[in-house]
């Protein structure tokens, strides 16, 4: 029974740290995405997808955060930032065939999915305090 239990909380981390580095790409590729659009004009302009990617970096981050802490508000915060990334997905497809749009999508379905399992087993994962120091709060 010891080592299902932890098996099951090294593949839970596993996830976790798959997770993280994935929303750490997302966030890093709709930043260099933005700026590209802006830099682009034209057609790239379109401020609802701006927005959606500068909105889904910072989910991004905040996930990330959420997880190094150990927070009991990751599933929620990781739900979220997957349903964000889908968003932002849907709406850098609208844009065509720009390769470094069709990118920054592909990249933010990519999280989207990390995300969504981290949302969803998150209850098997309570904040523990070993992870966290007062130098971290």
């Amino acid at each position: 029974m010891e080592i299902t239990s932890m098996m099951m909380t090294e593949s839970i981390l596993a996830e976790m740290q798959a997770c993280k580095q994935t929303c750490i790409e997302c966030q890093t590729t709709c930043i260099d995405t933005l700026k590209y659009c802006k830099s682009q004009g034209g057609k790239h302009s379109d401020m609802t997808m701006m927005s959606m990617m500068r909105d889904c970096a910072e989910m991004c981050m905040m996930c990330v955060n959420m997880i190094n802490d150990g927070s009991e508000f990751m599933g929620n915060t990781c739900s979220l930032c997957a349903e964000m990334c889908d968003r932002t997905a849907m709406a850098c497809e609208k844009m065509g065939s720009d390769v470094t749009v069709m990118f920054c999508a592909a990249i933010c379905r990519k999280c989207a999915e990390y995300c969504k399992t981290i949302g969803l087993n998150s209850a098997s994962y309570f904040r523990r305090s070993s992870l966290v120091s007062e130098d971290t709060l």
